[in-house]
């Protein structure tokens, strides 16, 4: 991590950081990143407890500290803090990412909207290889959803709408995208294990910078996960 003081934008490009992510950018300059992808906690509020299939067999979850939070209210306050030095790094045309799933998404959507990002989409990424609820208690959630917004409502942002239906033979692109999870030999690993347990898709995070970045833009991930990004 680099050394206390305001971070030079020059000397982290194609860099990872290593650190809590809202004292880092806490560090950045004013309006210095063309765009964010953010894929914080889910807070899927699990309490370390081992999932199980019928089988008694282990289902693979996220149990990481980083995912316990104690309250919806310590969720909200470490989202608004990120969400606000998500807005003041981002320049003013520049536009904001975050994929989230039913446990947090509509907490951080309304979080958004109230620190001033200007909502442009909602984008459902539908699993074509969800893991299934293996108790048969609820539907299989086979979807988890983007928010797209703008730094604010007057942003002339960047959107690649030919290169989008290129991309989609030629066919307007639509707000639901069908893509797999990465689950074969895509996926890292370390030791045998997986190296992040939620992964994102090289090929999602294609179509989101080639939707809303430009070459030579500059794309901070405050979260990073696996490095798809």
């Amino acid at each position: 991590m680099p050394s206390p003081g305001t971070i030079a934008i020059s000397s982290v490009e194609n860099t990872v950081i290593q650190g809590d992510t809202i004292e880092v950018m806490r560090r950045l300059p004013d309006a210095s990143v063309d765009m964010i992808f953010a894929d914080p906690p889910y807070n899927l509020q699990l309490s370390g407890a081992v999932l199980t299939r019928p089988d008694e067999s282990a289902v693979s979850a996220v149990l990481d500290n980083w995912d316990q939070f104690d309250t919806f209210a310590a969720y909200d306050a470490f989202s608004n803090a990120w969400l606000n030095e998500a807005r003041r790094v981002l320049k003013p045309d520049g536009t904001i990412w975050v994929i989230g799933s039913y446990h947090n998404i509509y907490r951080v959507g309304t979080m958004l909207q109230n620190t001033g990002f200007w909502m442009l989409n909602d984008i459902i990424w539908r699993k074509t290889n969800p893991m299934p609820n293996f108790r048969g208690r609820r539907f299989t959630n086979a979807h988890e959803i983007l928010l797209w917004a703008a730094n604010h409502s007057k942003s002339r942002y960047t959107f690649n709408y030919e290169s989008m239906k290129a991309l989609n033979d030629d066919v307007q692109m639509r707000s639901d995208w069908t893509l797999p999870i990465c689950n074969g030999g895509e996926r890292i690993k370390v030791e045998g294990n997986k190296a992040h347990p939620t992964q994102k898709p090289e090929a999602l995070l294609a179509r989101v910078l080639i939707a809303a970045s430009n070459p030579g833009d500059l794309i901070l991930d405050p979260f990073f996960g696996s490095g798809t990004t």
